[in-house]
Formats: structure tokens, sequence, C-alpha cells
């Protein structure tokens, strides 16, 4: 495996500045097609945190969230969408139902999604990762919902996604 010049959270060429964000699959799949993320149930200041040009991957625990019946959907452990964060600013969306939350007016943010991305399992990057090396409970770091991560980690997970070069991230593989 090629090693990752770890450049901590900032790209100190750039400024750009790299998130992890968790959310199941079929959320994102639904972000993806219109071109928006959407983190912690819609709250502003998740979205508030992500800056133009600054590098977005989701992972997605599970490939569904809880339907009303409560039953979970199937584990699926991999990251599943990365892209950059658009030029503008956050909007508030139009109200919704958001199932026991009841009606909500979630914040969102425009995001240039890459094609061909395959997903990539979290497993296998566990002990390559600088957010999960150390971490044997690294699941409950995941809850926060939205995190920032390293240029190493995202580089590293781009490159599984089959899309390093696209996202810039194979100028940090060695």
């Amino acid at each position: 495996m090629p090693s990752v010049r770890s450049v901590g959270s900032i790209d100190q060429t750039s400024g750009m500045r790299f998130w992890l964000a968790v959310v199941h699959r079929d959320h994102v799949r639904r972000g993806v097609e219109q071109g928006i993320a959407q983190v912690n149930h819609g709250s502003k200041a998740g979205v508030a945190k992500l800056q133009p040009g600054d590098g977005l991957v989701f992972y997605s625990p599970r490939d569904v969230a809880a339907p009303a019946d409560g039953r979970d959907g199937t584990s699926l452990q991999a990251f599943t969408a990365i892209g950059r964060v658009a030029d503008g600013d956050p909007w508030q969306a139009a109200p919704m139902m958001m199932g026991d939350r009841g009606e909500v007016s979630p914040w969102r943010r425009r995001v240039e999604y890459l094609d061909g991305v395959v997903d990539a399992p979290i497993a296998p990057l566990l002990s390559e990762l600088e957010l999960t090396r150390a971490t044997p409970n690294w699941g409950w770091i995941m809850r926060r919902g939205l995190l920032e991560v390293t240029a190493h980690d995202f580089a590293l997970i781009s490159r599984e996604m089959g899309v390093a070069h696209e996202m810039g991230a194979d100028t940090l593989v060695e």
C-alpha cells in the first residue's frame, strides 16, 4: 500500500479542509442526485462549517435509515460518496416531514459530487486511518455526524473509492 503524507486537516497549499459526514446510503444517494449535502438532521451548524472547495466524503453505517417499523437497515459500513463543497452559502430548504421529528426546514449546501466512485468498506482502512487506528471503539466517533478529517485520511479514502486523482488527493499519496 502506498504511503500517504499527513499534513493535518488543512491542505497546506490550498487551505482546503476535509470532512466526513455520517449519513445512511439512501439519504446520500438523494443528496448526490440533488447536488446537495445535509448533515446532522439538517442542522445549520453542520453545513455552516463546510466552505467552498472543501473535500467532503460520506460514510454510511447502514443502507437505509430505520423505517417506521423501527427495524434498522442492512449494515453497510462503507464510504459512499465524495465531492467538493461548491460555491455559495448554506440555505434553508422548504419545510418537510422528517419522521418522528415532525416538520423541519433543513439546512443544505451545494456539493459537486464525483461520478464513478465505488463504495469503499471501512474495515480494510481501520488500521490506516488516523481517525480510527488508535480507537478500538471507532463507531462512537462517527456518532457526531460530521467530523473534520486529515488530508491523510481523505487521500486514503478517495484512493479506495477510485477517485484520488480527481480529488487532487493523488498528490498526497507517495
